[in-house]
């Protein structure tokens, strides 16, 4: 983005409580010459007296016209002539230069959800997500003088952030040492806030916050990735099974080893950690056989 060729400043106001009293002054004051002239016998004074008075009346009036009211949350971007003369953020009742103009721009916290975006992750797998973003305007001049129309700028740049987040990062990561939209939602979330600051920064906008709303593979492809991930949770429950029963196939080697209980050969530990794997691995009850003769007959 461009480095901002203006900033904000705070523009040249007074407390309009001590504007309005002397506009009303000066009103009252152009209407007692006006009665004043009406009442006058002598046709000159009386001429002069009444076109003194519209002229005060006038003047009073156009000097209220610079009185603008700001509540909280609030703030107008002051302009003479075309040119940005600050921005006034003290709420209440103030007064500038009646010449100026004043735009209003709010300074609340506001939400943005992008719609649901249906892109493509680092593998190719088309994905649907969405997200909300919390902003404020920062920077009132180059909210007003930077972009055409913040809020759309705002709207159109989350969009292209979310769009790029997702190309960038699988859904669900093949190595486990990878980032993914879906195992990694704090760190993809804390790079989205970056990528976002970065688009946004030129328009005077601040985030404040970025999550995903929503997140999951396009219809198409959501049955045959769900079958994915159960034969994922599958494997990986049967990769912890193995390991468990080879960790007590070792431990119970070892304690008959320790106490003498039976003379294992190669070939009966064999056997041993054979049965013992398929009674600690398998899915149904084990049957009991009784050997009524030798291992070696």
């Amino acid at each position: 983005m461009p480095a901002p060729r203006v900033t904000e400043f705070p523009a040249h106001s007074i407390g309009g409580g001590l504007a309005l009293l002397l506009g009303l002054l000066g009103t009252a004051a152009g209407a007692v010459l006006i009665v004043a002239g009406a009442v006058s016998a002598s046709t000159g004074v009386k001429v002069a007296l009444i076109i003194l008075g519209i002229t005060v009346a006038v003047l009073a009036l156009f000097a209220m016209s610079g009185l603008n009211m700001v509540a909280p949350g609030e703030a107008r971007v002051v302009q003479l002539f075309g040119r940005y003369r600050g921005t006034i953020r003290t709420d209440g009742l103030r007064w500038v230069n009646p010449l100026t103009t004043r735009e209003k721009i709010s300074t609340r916290v506001r939400n943005h959800e992008t719609a649901v975006l249906k892109v493509n992750d680092a593998y190719g797998n088309p994905i649907e997500l969405a997200a909300v973003v919390v902003w404020r305007v920062e920077d009132t001049a180059q909210a007003s003088f930077e972009v055409d129309d913040f809020l759309e700028f705002v709207s159109t740049q989350t969009e292209a952030a979310v769009r790029h987040i997702a190309i960038e990062y699988p859904y669900d990561a093949h190595d486990e040492n990878g980032l993914s939209l879906r195992g990694n939602s704090e760190e993809i979330t804390e790079k989205l806030g970056v990528e976002l600051h970065a688009r946004v920064e030129a328009a005077g906008v601040q985030i404040i916050e970025s999550r995903f709303t929503h997140l999951a593979y396009a219809p198409e492809i959501a049955s045959a990735m769900l079958q994915r991930q159960q034969a994922g949770a599958v494997v990986a429950a049967r990769r912890q099974i193995v390991d468990g029963a080879v960790g007590m196939v070792e431990a119970a080697i070892e304690r008959i080893t320790e106490h003498d209980l039976v003379e294992l050969d190669q070939e009966r530990k064999a056997t041993m950690v054979s049965n013992l794997m398929v009674v600690l691995c398998g899915e149904r009850a084990v049957q009991p056989v009784l050997n009524t003769g030798s291992l070696y007959q």
